[in-house]
Formats: structure tokens, sequence, C-alpha cells
């Protein structure tokens, strides 16, 4: 299937690993050319030259004076912005009793804040070409708040009722705004979550991920390159009609509908 996105350029946050990266890999194997984003510049470099049609943008996301500058220096260097992929990282473990007022500013900060201001630094050119994709990668717990993650589950649904009221005020002019709810996805980041969970409990990693897997329908985690084919749908001009949505990858692991 021909997505109709080949020649448009990406704006791939945090996509040196993990699901960042498998999102600029789905999208450069469109023909996109992907700018790939991270804060070590040997692993930017590197990502990016793995990559065809990709360009690396060395910058922190938890800095907001560098988020600031992000989109111009993308726009300069690629001539725009078609595709932002919204993606950062998650805050440390906690429960929403023990969230400080510090922890709950630097989970919106850092989860919808910085996001903001990448959407607004890219929107005018989107809305001046009548096009334009903007895709978060969420987390499932945004449809189900998740245990222990509370500042994860804050900062995120703020991105997700920013960008569910942003979708409505600009469909009408070509832009959509998505949102990926990632279940158990089969990424480092999910691998060592196994193993500190399998130290807290005495049981081996291999058990902590079977239990996990029980848990999903589908039997097993998912793969990195089954989200960025997710994503790379979205961000897609066969997906023009798709806005306002969370699309969960999670193989049926969410009860609710």
């Amino acid at each position: 299937m021909d997505l109709g996105i080949h020649g448009r350029t990406a704006l791939v946050c945090a996509s040196t690993s993990g699901l960042g990266y498998a999102v600029a890999a789905a999208l450069t194997a469109e023909g996109v050319r992907v700018a790939i984003t991270g804060r070590r510049a040997d692993t930017v470099e590197q990502r990016a030259s793995e990559l065809s049609g990709a360009a690396g943008f060395v910058t922190d996301l938890t800095d907001l004076a560098a988020v600031a500058e992000l989109v111009p220096r993308v726009e300069q260097a690629l001539g725009g912005v078609d595709i932002l992929v919204l993606n950062s990282g998650g805050p440390p473990h906690g429960t929403a009793e023990t969230l400080s007022d510090e922890d709950f500013t630097a989970a919106i900060d850092t989860l919808a804040r910085a996001q903001r201001q990448l959407v607004a630094a890219a929107l005018p050119g989107m809305l001046a070409r009548n096009w334009g994709r903007i895709l978060a990668v969420g987390s499932s717990g945004v449809a189900e708040p998740l245990a222990d993650l509370a500042a994860s589950n804050v900062g995120r649904a703020a991105l997700a009722a920013y960008l569910k009221t942003l979708s409505a005020e600009v469909a009408s002019r070509g832009v959509t705004c998505n949102m990926l709810l990632p279940g158990r996805i089969d990424t480092d980041r999910v691998r060592l979550t196994d193993r500190a969970r399998a130290e807290q409990t005495g049981s081996s990693p291999e058990e902590v991920a079977a239990a996990s897997r029980s848990t999903i329908p589908a039997g097993r985690y998912g793969t990195p390159q089954e989200f960025g084919q997710a994503a790379a749908f979205l961000c897609s001009a066969a997906a023009g009609y798709i806005t306002g949505i969370q699309l969960r990858v999670d193989g049926g692991r969410a009860r609710s509908y």
C-alpha cells in the first residue's frame, strides 16, 4: 500500500532507540526525510547514518529552551516539518499519594509542555501547506492509569487532552492529531522493566515476562516494527480522515473499549 508520504519531512523526537527509532525507520522506509533527535551526538550520528534520508539533530527535550529551537533548526535544514512525532522518555515510578508538587510540575513540563511548544512551532507551516500530521507516542496509562506510574499518567493525559482539543480546531485545514498507546512492546526499556520487577519479586526475568505475556490476549509482546508501521499509517495520506483518536497497539491487553 502506497502511504502517499514519499518526499515528506518528519521530525521524530527521542528517536535514537526504542519506539522512536522504530517510527523513524518505518517512515524512512516510506521515503520520508526524517530528523533523528537525541541527547548524545555520537548516538544521533550513528542512528541517522543507518536510515536512508535521515539527518541527526542533537537536543535535550527536557530543556525547554532547546525545545524552542528544535523545529526552526529542522525546518532550516530540511525545508519544513510535515510530520511531527512527539515522543519522550517516561518519568520515575511513584504513586499518586506520594507525588510531590515538583514531580507533578516536571511531568507536565516533560510530557506535555515541551510537546505543546513543538506543536506550536510546527503547526504554522503545516497550516500554510494545508497538510500536516501530528502524532504522539503515549502510553496505555492514558486509557487505563498504570499503578506506580502516577507522574506518567498525569503528564500523558494532559497531552492527550491537548491534542484531542487541537484536532477539532485544525481538522478542516488538512492537519490531523492522533496518539498511539503502546502496550508491552519488546524494547530495551520493557526488558529493563521486567528485570527490575524480577529483582523486586525474587523471580527470574523470564518468569516476569511470561506472567506479563499471560495478560495479553495476543500471547506475546509486540515488536517495534509493528508499532512503527502503525505510526507510519497514521502519518500517511491514507489516514487523512482519521484524527483525534488514541489507537492502542497492545495486543488486546486493555480490557476497556
